[in-house]
């Protein structure tokens, strides 16, 4: 926003008459004043940082009060997942689909044999179906051997010219990443989204937020170097019509000839389960919970002694005893807290 644009909306968010603000990470910037914010909604709460989860909770400090926070995430991460078992937050989990999607196929396929997913790719676009081709890295470089979306746009369009001694018309392939100017890629998103544009080549600003029925295959390139949560996010965005949809993993091995265990784990959740509480709940196992009294989102978790995993049972009890013991012993309680959290305590609500 312009910076007069700006003030006047920082002015009425001020006054509290913008009874509703809707806005980006912006929204928990110290210059953000509400006057009486009462509820605070997080959608696709993973891209937030437990820093700025807390900031947001803090808006209202200076009057002693606190808003009724909802977060909201179609991949709930491990920490949240860990943080569910601590009570202190409800948890309300929606386990199906919305109707009329149709199940996603996930196929794991060694990047050798890139040629053949080309060609499943012509095929789906003669049927007029559509397809998302997405690349890790925008441009090369030295480190990471990685192809960029540029070069992969270069090479799909060369592949998918078409034939015209075969009646194969040519494929329009669009490219899409982050450092392209907002127009462009606006312009971009609406030639796919209008259905001119058959493939569509992108890093991974297409994660949250695409929505084309029509496309029904997701190719996902260097899939070993995302994350869980990521690729989990990223297969959402096919499966959203009628169509039967299909999601390709190509894996590289490297030069070792074999993917590190991690990688493999992660590849293997995914092609044996859509449901995204199993997901978070093999990331869970995968990543550890991260920090429980802290800003870290993964990692080994600080308990000495639970294993998260396998004492599912003693945190249902703990569960069940802790509000009686807020309710029943309050001074003894906040002894407790004070003695294993000290001022950390405010970590838990993030």
């Amino acid at each position: 926003q312009k910076k007069k644009e700006r003030a006047e909306m920082l002015a009425r968010i001020e006054s509290g008459e913008a009874a509703l603000v809707v806005g980006t990470h912006a929204v928990i910037q110290e210059q953000v004043r509400f006057k009486n914010l009462a509820l605070a909604v997080i959608d696709e709460q993973h891209r937030f940082g437990v820093a700025q989860r807390l900031a947001l909770r803090k808006k209202l400090e200076h009057a002693g009060m606190e808003p009724h926070l909802l977060m909201m995430s179609a991949t709930p991460i491990p920490r949240t997942l860990a943080m569910s078992y601590y009570a202190d937050l409800d948890v309300s989990t929606i386990d199906e689909l919305p109707p009329g999607r149709t199940p996603i196929v996930t196929k794991l396929i060694a990047d050798s044999r890139k040629d053949e997913v080309v060609e499943r790719i012509g095929a789906q676009v003669a049927a007029g179906r559509q397809v998302y081709w997405v690349c890790p890295l925008i441009e090369e470089s030295e480190a990471l051997d990685l192809s960029n979306a540029t070069a992969t746009h270069a090479e799909l369009s060369e592949a998918l010219q078409g034939d015209a001694a075969h009646g194969r018309a040519p494929v329009m392939v669009g490219l899409l990443h982050s450092r392209m100017p907002a127009a462009e890629k606006k312009a971009v998103m609406d030639l796919f989204k209008g259905g001119q544009m058959g493939v569509l080549v992108s890093t991974t600003v297409i994660e949250v937020g695409v929505d084309v029925p029509n496309a029904s295959l997701m190719v996902i390139e260097h899939a070993e170097r995302f994350g869980l949560s990521q690729l989990h996010q990223l297969r959402g965005r096919v499966g959203r019509g009628a169509a039967a949809s299909a999601c390709v993993l190509l894996y590289s091995t490297g030069d070792s000839g074999r993917l590190g265990e991690t990688a493999r784990d992660r590849l293997k959740a995914m092609a044996e389960t859509t449901d995204g509480f199993e997901i978070a709940r093999r990331d869970l196992e995968i990543r550890g919970p991260g920090e429980f009294l802290g800003a870290r989102q993964s990692g080994d978790a600080l308990l000495r002694f639970a294993d998260l995993a396998t004492d599912t049972l003693l945190l249902e009890w703990a569960r069940e005893t802790a509000p009686q013991m807020l309710d029943r012993h309050p001074l003894l309680a906040e002894r407790h807290i004070q003695r294993w959290l000290g001022g950390k305590s405010d970590y838990l609500k993030a």
